[in-house]
């Protein structure tokens, strides 16, 4: 199929799905997409177990390993979406939770990686460091789920930023621990003994790099953006800081997602208040909402059709059940120690703990970075695992977020 005719059966199939979801589940447009696309492809895997002359499972999954899922989304999606993200963060909020924020995305994605690491390898029996590519995999909150979901939950506005920005930044951090770990685990360079110091340089590099390069990108097309007032062209302009800005971050080898985060913060705050019209605002603000909007759909999709392209055995699903209960435990601990840690300094409410541990949404991105491990013997039960843990997180804690939120507030012993 060519470029043109997947992503027509892709925008057919996920406005088909949103109506659905819209006249008869009446979920959250994205976790509904992703529950009808889930049943779609369960009952195709059972017509295909009925009758399996008629290979509809086959087609299918043929179609959804020509999309590229972790290349598609990790080079291509990822961008656009982390962009629209930060572009509607109010620095001002980011601010006033920044130390929070740091802490768990840089304290809590180790403190959970290692967590998961460790149980993981001793419930399974894999490898240590496969184990902990695991971990690193899945560890870091998913801002296009997180950010999507967060919009309906009705959480203080303290919460939601530090989930939000949390979500924003750990991504970027569990992405360049996610490589350094693969590298760790695939080097064919036997001699090379890389020191506790020189990955903590090359993890320096890359996330200070790509947040060095998102700052000078942002300036750049501000001060553009300052000297023309033609909305078109300046919605032209963000377009390619996103995509462009992006594709440079890879080719100088910095954190791609650091970089768009801290370019779309730089755009939402500095941008739109001081380098635009007011008609541009309106145009730029629309413009990318929708494609948050179409892209979060059009994701959802694909993960609920990715499960036909995964192995399921019990052995397995026993081990993905075992991670479920493991990635909660690890957000938990991340959580808390960060909150530990800043206990002297600055007061939590009793509900942040739980809720920040329950909102703690994984999504599109662990997938897609499980999909891009090297083929091994271990990459059917990461992979497996990491699809279960996903949907549980989506669905389950999704769909359950707002109902917490409204218990823990309305529960005086909480207060």
């Amino acid at each position: 199929m060519t470029i043109i005719q997947i992503i027509s059966t892709l925008i057919v199939l996920t406005g088909a799905f949103g109506v659905v979801n819209y006249l008869f589940l009446k979920l959250p447009s994205t976790i509904g997409i992703l529950i009808v696309a889930l049943l779609s492809s369960i009952s195709v895997m059972c017509l295909d177990y009925i009758q399996p002359e008629i290979g509809i499972s086959q087609n299918i999954i043929t179609f959804i390993n020509n999309i590229e899922f972790s290349e598609t989304l990790l080079e291509g999606m990822l961008g656009l979406l982390l962009f629209a993200g930060a572009l509607h963060i109010k620095i001002a909020d980011l601010k006033l939770q920044i130390f929070p924020i740091l802490l768990m995305a840089t304290i809590g994605v180790a403190t959970s990686t290692i967590i998961i690491g460790f149980g993981f390898s001793w419930f399974t029996g894999i490898p240590l460091i496969f184990a902990l590519i695991f971990g690193a995999l899945i560890s870091p909150t998913d801002p296009v789920a997180v950010i999507g979901i967060l919009k309906q939950a009705n959480l203080s506005k303290s919460l939601e930023t530090k989930i939000a920005g949390e979500s924003l930044f750990n991504d970027g951090v569990g992405y360049v621990l996610f490589l350094l770990l693969i590298g760790l685990a695939f080097s064919t360079d036997h001699h090379t003994n890389p020191t506790t110091l020189n990955i903590l340089i090359l993890f320096l590099s890359e996330v200070v790099g790509g947040a060095l390069l998102g700052a000078i990108l942002g300036y750049l097309t501000f001060c553009i953006m300052k000297r023309i007032d033609d909305y078109s062209l300046e919605v032209l302009l963000t377009l390619g800081l996103a995509l462009g800005g992006y594709q440079l971050a890879i080719f100088l080898h910095v954190s791609g997602p650091i970089m768009v985060v801290v370019a779309g913060l730089f755009i939402g705050h500095v941008g739109l208040e001081k380098g635009m019209s007011e008609l541009t605002r309106e145009y730029i603000n629309s413009f990318w909402q929708l494609i948050d909007e179409i892209l979060n759909a059009v994701l959802f999709l694909l993960i609920g059709f990715k499960v036909l392209a995964i192995v399921f055995s019990m052995n397995v699903m026993i081990m993905g059940l075992f991670a479920i209960i493991l990635c909660l435990i690890a957000r938990f601990s991340s959580v808390l120690v960060p909150i530990i840690l800043l206990k002297p300094f600055r007061d939590f409410s009793k509900g942040a703990v739980p809720i920040m541990t329950w909102g703690g949404l994984k999504g599109g991105i662990s997938v897609a970075l499980a999909l891009s491990l090297p083929e091994n013997e271990w990459k059917p039960i990461i992979l497996t695992s990491t699809y279960m843990v996903v949907l549980f997180s989506i669905i389950i804690q999704g769909l359950t977020i707002a109902p917490l939120a409204k218990f823990i507030g309305k529960n005086p012993k909480l207060k």
